[in-house]
């Protein structure tokens, strides 16, 4: 059975952000991905995740942002990343350099790092060279600290014009840039709405071990993963059955409350028994 982080961007909302690595670890939760900590000093972060034994084994390079005030807000200000903006390459450095500096502090194997939006008027092959320069670097700069670059294909309905949507477009671009860190997060929420046949793409993909996280959510409304089309414990018995050993993130908006809904774990665990 997979290993599961609680994401406590999308979980455990009903609670203050600082308050809910508690909450995942009485939940039995052993590791945490997160999507922006740059509200949060390093330290506070730190804190919580030693007092309550939690690993962090996740999150997002900022959207946007020359500097922390401005990346902590970018999220929420439209900005979804800037990989492949053009004439945005000092933004994206800088951002890149900030999570690096969070993910040091906070023993984090892994930086997932957005594309952007396509620009109005613009081929998305046009950028596509861009994108992998700029990914290039950011995974030579990882490697300093023995850290992973992530990239993840996202839909177009949660995020109109994003560049990069599909698994194949992500391969693409670890061709491109040939980084041995440079690796992809599969979100099977994502997967489902633009490609389906999920099933499929985690065996052609699992096996490259190019796959470094997995995150998933209940389809179409993001909620639970025993809620929607989605046969999960089916999919979980895919994942084992191709070695992956990494981490299943639950990238979920609960339906209810957070602890109430985690049913299907339970259920799951009980079946690996």
């Amino acid at each position: 059975m997979p290993q599961f982080a609680a994401n406590l961007s999308l979980m455990y909302t009903e609670l203050p952000f600082l308050d809910r690595f508690a909450a995942a670890a009485r939940d039995r939760f052993t590791a945490v991905e997160l999507q922006f900590p740059y509200a949060f000093a390093p330290a506070e972060v730190a804190a919580r995740l030693t007092d309550h034994g939690l690993q962090l084994v996740l999150f997002n390079a900022p959207a946007g942002g020359t500097d922390r005030a401005s990346m902590a807000t970018a999220w929420e200000r439209n900005a979804r990343g800037t990989a492949a903006q053009p004439g945005r390459e000092a933004e994206f450095r800088a951002g890149v350099q900030e999570a690096l500096r969070y993910a040091e502090r906070l023993a984090c194997p892994r930086i997932h790092v957005l594309s952007g939006t396509v620009p109005p008027g613009v081929e998305r092959e046009s950028l596509k060279d861009l994108c992998a320069s700029n990914l290039r670097w950011a995974a030579a700069e990882a490697a300093r600290t023995g850290c992973e670059i992530l990239i993840e294909p996202t839909n177009l309905r949660d995020v109109p014009r994003y560049f990069l949507n599909r698994q194949d477009h992500a391969h693409e671009l670890l061709d491109a840039a040939q980084a041995d860190n440079l690796k992809v997060m599969m979100n099977l929420y994502h997967c489902q709405i633009v490609e389906g046949d999920v099933a499929t793409k985690l065996q052609t993909y699992l096996p490259t071990g190019r796959v470094s996280h997995i995150q998933m959510a209940g389809v179409p409304l993001q909620h639970e993963p025993d809620r929607g089309e989605l046969h999960y414990p089916f999919l979980f018995e895919a994942i084992d059955a191709l070695g992956y050993a990494g981490w299943v993130g639950c990238a979920y908006r609960p339906a209810a409350g957070t602890s109430q809904g985690l049913g299907w774990r339970d259920r799951a665990l009980a079946a690996r028994l």
